[in-house]
């Protein structure tokens, strides 16, 4: 009950914070912010807009994209063993890891050559299909294949003092917090909705946002009910819900469907590596229409991208083990989702002092940045207690 409590807040209060940012869109007729750092120098100036926000947006783009080429390589070997059956079948040996990282990075971007967001309607699309195609069939297996038998809900270790149990729920809050991300694309996305001044964008936006997180609940939230009903405490520590589904369930499940799931996650990854690598390859684009003055060539767009690849995959084979730092880097960035639009539409629209307006977003801002400092704490508490098995470039 509290998870699920905990869930809805979470859900409630970035919903809120994102049509935040839709409505700061085109707050100034005639001026669109289609970059959360273009918005964030305009709200807090230059220098502060820059210090607060650069390093999110960066994060969430390159970190994000970094993630994606870790778990898409993991995916990629899961996949090839289950069709060849642990290699029984194909008596072709597996690829190591970092060659897994290597073919995910080489098809992303081959397939990240559209050249904006306007042009990847399609494969938005087709991440979001897959999305729900693959959290449906994870939580309806579930549900028909039953709970095991040895299964709890309740922690093994009762020894645990106080405090060990409040940073253990600080980490559990900082979990759910993560599940929600992209608010540094939520105005990249609004800027290739057409608008003029008797037609803003604002309204189909507002109606995009809605249905589309409405999806959203309806996969997180079975999801989150039956992955706790039908796991519990077997859920292992990294690998999340597909962990526990192929551990638990893997034997009895036909390759065919264990095959789906993961390809359907896997062309997931790779759209969403489109989605999160674009404002990169803008940043990339800009520089060099910047400095030479004139239009981007294919043939340097392509070079830059693959330039983007390039680093991501070393960062990758570098930090493998950057999931486990997920709670204390992630709890860096939350504020970009749950404090600085709060501030942000305290700057830009200069609501009364003392309003209600005003007072709602001036203490969900602070309540934010709490938070934030109080997930970086126990994160970091929770590695110099159990330790970092910091595998540099052994993947």
């Amino acid at each position: 009950a509290w998870g699920i409590i905990c869930l809805s807040l979470a859900f409630a209060w970035q919903l809120y914070t994102i049509f935040i940012l839709v409505r700061l869109h085109e707050l100034v007729p005639g001026i669109r912010y289609s970059r959360y750092l273009q918005l964030a120098i305009v709200s807090f100036g230059p220098k502060l807009g820059k210090l607060l926000a650069l390093f999110p947006v960066m994060y969430s783009s390159g970190g994000a994209c970094v993630i994606m080429i870790i778990n898409g390589g993991h995916i990629l070997d899961l996949l090839f063993k289950t069709i060849c059956d642990h290699e029984a079948i194909c008596h072709v040996q597996s690829l190591t890891r970092t060659e897994w990282f290597l073919v995910f990075m080489c098809v992303a971007i081959l397939v990240a050559q559209l050249p904006n967001l306007n042009s990847m309607v399609g494969v938005s699309l087709i991440g979001a299909i897959t999305a729900i195609g693959y959290c449906t069939l994870i939580w309806v297996l579930s549900v028909t294949k039953g709970r095991p038998t040895d299964i709890s809900y309740y922690q093994f270790d009762v020894a645990k003092s106080n405090m060990e149990k409040i940073r253990d729920k600080l980490n559990a809050l900082g979990i759910i917090a993560l599940a929600f991300k992209g608010h540094n694309l939520i105005l990249e996305i609004q800027g290739t909705l057409p608008s003029n001044q008797r037609h803003t964008s604002y309204k189909p936006m507002c109606t995009g946002v809605t249905i589309s997180y409405i999806v959203i609940a309806m996969c997180q939230y079975p999801l989150a009910i039956v992955g706790f009903w039908a796991y519990g405490n077997k859920v292992p520590i990294s690998g999340g819900l597909l962990s526990a589904f192929s551990q638990i369930h893997g034997a009895n499940i036909s390759k065919l469907i264990m095959g789906s799931i993961y390809l359907l996650v896997l062309v997931n990854h790779l759209c969403a590596f489109q989605v999160y690598a674009m404002p990169a390859f803008d940043n990339l684009e800009m520089r060099y229409t910047t400095k030479k003055k004139k239009p981007c060539p294919k043939w340097v767009r392509t070079c830059l991208r693959i330039f983007f690849g390039g680093v991501t995959f070393f960062v990758a084979v570098t930090v493998p083990f950057l999931g486990s730092l997920a709670l204390l880097i992630g709890g860096m960035v939350l504020p970009m989702t749950f404090a600085y639009p709060c501030f942000m539409w305290i700057a830009m629209k200069k609501p009364r002092p003392n309003g209600v307006v005003w007072s709602i977003n001036l203490g969900l801002g602070c309540l934010g940045i709490v938070f934030s400092v109080l997930i970086v704490i126990a994160a970091a508490w929770t590695l110099a207690d159990k330790g970092l098995n910091a595998n540099f470039f052994r993947p």
